[in-house]
């Protein structure tokens, strides 16, 4: 039944993913493995965008449609599978109130089996810092689609070294504009170039 599930979801069929999953809910099917067939649809996805057969609105409807899921099946995988996931924070850094991009990383990073922590947009440094005190997440990704805003990453990224956390804390960047040359004037680790490349790029952080 999983093959049936990656296919639904790597072909964006909304509907018939839901119904699936909860007949395969009610049948008694491991949501291990139901999340599983999830996961491995959205890898799909991430193919095609690389592929350039699908475009960004396609990746905001599978991530959509992962997170609909997601909210179905959490309830049956809280004992298991939510105890193995390493926890990372996401949010839009201070002054740039973007969110398509940050949510497509937060919804390929769920589909890597990450938890999650989104902190949303227009984020103030602290606000960054007390989510990674309070979650003990070890990685935070910051989105900044405006160049204006390459001092608001570097300042979070001083903020967290103030809070004594750099040496525990590895930090992604990403956004349109974002390259090596911002990762090395704000003091982050490193940046991801799309949704896909965060996931690959965190679990290298890992």
């Amino acid at each position: 039944m999983g093959n049936a599930l990656v296919q639904m979801i790597a072909k964006l069929e909304d509907e018939n993913v839901m119904t699936e999953v909860k007949r395969q809910l009610e049948a008694g099917t491991d949501p291990v493995e139901i999340f599983g067939a999830c996961q491995d649809g959205m890898v799909e996805v991430g193919k095609k965008f690389q592929a350039g057969e699908f475009f960004v609105s396609d990746l905001m409807m599978s991530g959509a449609i992962f997170k609909d899921v997601g909210d179905l099946i959490k309830p049956y995988l809280k004992s298991t599978e939510e105890s193995k996931a390493e926890k990372v924070v996401v949010g839009t850094v201070e002054g740039d109130i973007h969110d398509i991009g940050k949510d497509l990383v937060v919804a390929m990073l769920s589909a890597g089996n990450f938890d999650v922590i989104d902190v949303g947009v227009d984020v103030k440094p602290m606000v960054f810092v007390d989510a990674l005190k309070e979650s003990g997440a070890k990685v935070l990704g910051l989105s900044c689609l405006l160049t204006t805003c390459y001092d608001a990453v570097k300042e979070t990224v001083a903020a967290v070294a103030a809070a004594g956390l750099r040496d525990q804390v590895k930090i992604m960047i990403g956004g349109g504009p974002v390259d090596q040359g911002v990762v090395e004037y704000t003091g982050a680790d490193a940046y991801g170039k799309d949704a896909q490349d965060a996931v690959k790029l965190c679990k290298e952080l890992m």
